[in-house]
């Protein structure tokens, strides 16, 4: 069975109100992508995580710089919860040359190496053995950071997978697996491609310790991020974190596609109403951390970085020639 959460932490206000910045500044950049995106002047495919940001948040709260993340197609909130840049991100959307990947990845082949995101593929499980091999490389190398990599449910049944738990638990690599089970792959439900078991039950096998928590729920993210994350720095070898959580629009693209045939309007509903941002805004004013004003004027100040993002991106040049090596690691 997977390990439940065992530290009940305190956290005190600070973080709360880091924790709902970020929720924020994540689900106001994905609506504004939303927003701008039938303006067909973004040419890539997205994949938003609208409805999934608690995930990102809570685990990346509890990661140092020089710790890796690496991401799937959906990858925008992993980028910006490990320190991302709002322009880089909406600059290379907008293929510019000031994006984070200079304008040639596009939204599904994010890489910022000053903020150690070292890189999203659209590939199902290829991030897997890419973050398997940071972690080795830190292993051999005697280095203290970790690698962290996250990827969705559907991850689970390519070889890949397995093959990269099986050796990452046999060399006790610093490596921490998340995957964020938003029960659909593309438009196929989890219920037509899995059989009913945990996913963690997989990872088990292969002799890593688990975990399994509502990824809906930024504090009990927090909570369990933190065991995870303290297990495999400590030493004692990789860790895998299975977050239930949902997706409010489509698979690729800015749309709904509810009632469509993939899920159910009352699925959808069930889950809005576990919305993370929305619940987590709620906590904090029950609790008296925060009132209806101060969360305002946070989105007003994220708000405007937004736009001013985008006016960054819109007026930067596209690329011009190929890339040098000294672009890549400058």
């Amino acid at each position: 069975m997977p390990i439940p959460v065992t530290m009940s932490l305190a956290i005190d206000e600070k973080i709360l109100k880091t924790l709902l910045r970020q929720l924020l500044r994540i689900r106001l950049a994905e609506e504004k992508i939303v927003e701008l995106y039938p303006e067909q002047q973004m040419r890539c495919p997205v994949h938003l995580c609208i409805g999934q940001e608690a995930v990102a948040v809570g685990v990346c709260q509890h990661l140092k710089r020089d710790d890796v993340v690496m991401s799937a197609h959906r990858s925008h909130g992993h980028y910006l919860a490990k320190g991302g840049d709002l322009k880089s991100l909406f600059a290379e959307l907008y293929g510019k040359e000031t994006g984070c990947a200079k304008g040639r990845g596009g939204s599904m082949h994010l890489i910022d190496l000053s903020v150690n995101f070292w890189g999203a593929t659209p590939v199902v499980g290829g991030s897997i053995p890419v973050a398997a091999g940071i972690a080795l490389a830190d292993h051999l190398n005697q280095r203290k950071n970790i690698s962290v990599v996250f990827f969705g449910d559907a991850a689970v049944e390519e070889g890949v997978f397995h093959e990269t738990l099986n050796f990452a638990a046999l060399k006790k690599l610093p490596v921490l697996f998340v995957c964020e089970n938003n029960l659909l792959s593309v438009n196929t439900h989890i219920e037509k491609r899995q059989p009913q078991r945990p996913i963690t039950n997989l990872a088990q096998a292969h002799g890593l310790v688990c975990f399994r928590e509502d990824g809906n729920d930024v504090l009990k993210v927090y909570e369990t991020a933190c065991n995870a994350v303290a297990h495999v720095r400590s030493g004692q070898g990789p860790a895998f974190i299975e977050f239930l959580t949902y997706r409010y629009r489509e698979h690729c693209g800015p749309n709904e596609d509810v009632g469509h045939g993939s899920r159910t309007k009352e699925e959808f509903a069930s889950w809005q109403a576990r919305c993370p941002v929305e619940n987590f805004k709620k906590y904090l004013l029950v609790q008296g951390v925060m009132d209806e004003n101060e969360i305002e004027n946070i989105s007003k100040q994220l708000n405007g970085e937004i736009d001013e993002a985008v006016r960054f991106a819109k007026a930067s040049p596209f690329p011009q020639g190929p890339l040098t090596q000294k672009d890549i690691y400058a």
